[in-house]
């Protein structure tokens, strides 16, 4: 089972990681159950959003396919071109040996900032929740870190370069949009961006980027506010002018 290297900090908290591999290891083994449900649900929740962006013929990558199912639910709508990638060697290992039955289906270990695909290879990329998980570390959604800031930058670089004119990236998130849309609205990326809503009670988010569309003025504008550097705090007020001014003088009774 391969473990994030100690120098790479880069994809979390180390643990989050760990226990992930941990977990995909035993189901290989046969030690575990695959965990209960899916991360933001399966295709019951969002499948409708889903489909209209996809069309027949449409080549896929799934980014962090972790052990979920969706891949499989997709081929099993028809769409027989899949290539799903992990940073775990554990996930994917475990992932072929289950759908080993479906030869549409690919699996690749790959680590999504460096993406082994040539310029414009797919119609759709999607992730669910795999962003969401590289950015576990982050305590402030308002104040992102620098190397949260890059890590997303490069997935997002190389996602816009995989795709072809007009192809779809899919992002299915609980990151609220005055959160995420700041990372997706990059010129850089050559995209136009969109979103729904769906989930009853918690609210789930699903992005759509479409490649060779321009941002709105606004989406725009959002993504060069993610560059602006934090607003330094107000001073507090005090009623008192000096150390020496007694406190009760300054309230007005």
């Amino acid at each position: 089972m391969a473990l994030l290297p100690a120098s790479n900090a880069s994809y979390g908290e180390r643990a989050f990681w760990e226990a992930r591999y941990a977990a995909a290891a035993a189901e290989e083994e046969g030690r575990a159950p695959p965990p209960p449900g899916e991360w933001f649900g399966g295709l019951e929740r969002f499948g409708g959003l889903l489909k209209a962006e996809l069309r027949p013929g449409d080549r896929l990558l799934v980014l962090g396919c972790g052990n979920s199912a969706l891949s499989y639910d997709l081929f099993q709508l028809g769409y027989t071109n899949i290539t799903s990638i992990d940073y775990s060697e554990a996930c994917i290992r475990s992932m072929k040996n289950r759908y080993a039955h479906c030869p549409g289906l690919h699996w690749a270990v790959m680590d999504a900032r460096a993406l082994a695909f040539t310029d414009e290879s797919f119609d759709v990329v999607l992730e669910k929740g795999t962003l969401d998980s590289m950015m576990v570390g982050e305590r402030d959604p308002w104040t992102v870190s620098q190397e949260a800031k890059l890590l997303l930058d490069q997935v997002l670089m190389e996602v816009s370069r995989v795709l072809r004119p007009g192809g779809r990236f899919i992002s299915i998130t609980f990151a609220q949009p005055h959160f995420r849309k700041r990372h997706y609205a990059q010129a850089a990326y050559g995209w136009s961006i969109r979103h729904a809503v769906y989930g009853d009670g918690f609210h789930y988010f699903f992005y759509v980027m479409v490649k060779g569309e321009e941002l709105s003025p606004s989406d725009l504008a959002l993504g060069q506010s993610l560059h602006l550097r934090p607003r330094t705090p107000s001073p507090i007020c005090s009623f008192q002018d000096s150390d020496s001014e007694n406190y009760l003088s300054a309230i007005e009774l």
